[in-house]
């Protein structure tokens, strides 16, 4: 059953409790957040095999493992019946240092607290309420590391639409959300608006890609990606024709944001924990390569960018020097 046949026979009482539990998620510090029911992804599942038969995930072997469960979240929760799907601003008015061949720029996502605590934290308190206010409720907070496909979840919650780039693009934030799930066993009110694909005839993210990782509107080959050179590949070095065109990035890559026109209606967040650290925005290339895993362990304490781990940070760097001449 659809989502609009389900909300012709939901309760007053289930309509109240939606309204209750979304108006707790932005006391929390969300910014958008919709409720659907947890049913499976059957469209996004087939277009999640077709990318993984052209073997477009590189070395994440886990993304193949079980599809069915990633387009499933009854499979993730037993039980589940309704997502609550949110999304929180990151963006803070910060610059890389420009042109100086002595640093590394860092992706704008890593530059504060690790985006799995502050969005699992605030999701566990939203779980935390609503437990309280619905004795035998059950729920699981899902924030990237569970076998859930976020945006796909934000698109059919109505939080926004997938950009050609492949992120997920609202209206009032642009694309710099972190994005979050809490599966449910209560059945509640659940929203039916989509939002439309608003990139029109717009192709500035497909021109801008360093190294035409876009290979067409909406597909991304992981494979040619600075992201993930930079941050998933575990080889002992970048492949020649990434590393040529790293284009200054030593962690992520946000040029297919940076060009996207939505991202005018950028705003700063209200998140202090998404603030840089120190040396978070633009890192010296020369200090990283003399880290130890008990430095490294330390400056990088709580932050998204231990996913690179000490060797892949290191790497990066040596490829950036490498690209100067050093």
């Amino acid at each position: 059953m659809v989502a609009a046949e389900l909300s012709q026979l939901v309760s007053p009482a289930a309509t109240a409790l939606t309204a209750r539990i979304k108006a707790r998620a932005l006391e929390l510090g969300f910014h958008k957040v919709g409720v659907v029911p947890a049913a499976p992804l059957s469209g996004e599942r087939g277009r999640l095999e077709e990318w993984l038969r052209r073997g477009y995930h590189g070395e994440m072997s886990w993304m193949e493992r079980d599809p069915e469960r990633r387009t499933d979240p009854r499979q993730v929760m037993p039980g589940a019946r309704s997502v609550v799907v949110v999304a929180l601003n990151y963006f803070t008015p910060h610059e890389h240092t420009p042109d100086d061949p002595a640093t590394g720029k860092i992706s704008r996502y890593a530059w504060g607290d690790d985006y799995h605590d502050v969005v699992g934290g605030k999701l566990k308190e939203l779980l935390a309420w609503i437990k309280a206010e619905c004795p035998g409720a059950e729920g699981k907070a899902c924030v990237d590391i569970q076998p859930l496909m976020d945006k796909a979840w934000a698109v059919r919650a109505g939080l926004g639409w997938i950009g050609k780039h492949t992120n997920l693009i609202t209206r009032e934030y642009g694309s710099w959300v972190f994005l979050g799930e809490l599966l449910l066993t209560l059945e509640l009110d659940y929203d039916t608006d989509v939002s439309e694909d608003h990139c029109g005839t717009c192709t500035l993210c497909i021109e801008a890609c360093p190294t035409d990782a876009i290979t067409e509107p909406y597909v991304v080959d992981s494979n040619r990606c600075i992201s993930y050179a930079t941050i998933e590949l575990r080889a002992p070095d970048i492949p020649a024709e990434v590393a040529a065109k790293l284009d200054g990035w030593l962690y992520g890559c946000d040029t297919c944001q940076d060009v996207c026109p939505w991202n005018r209606f950028e705003q700063p967040t209200a998140e202090t924990r998404f603030e840089p650290r120190e040396g978070r925005v633009s890192a010296d290339l020369a200090a990283l390569l003399e880290l130890t895993p008990d430095t490294y362990a330390a400056r990088f304490r709580r932050s998204a960018i231990k996913r690179a781990k000490l060797a892949g940070l290191q790497r990066n760097a040596r490829a950036l020097k490498k690209n100067q001449g050093d």
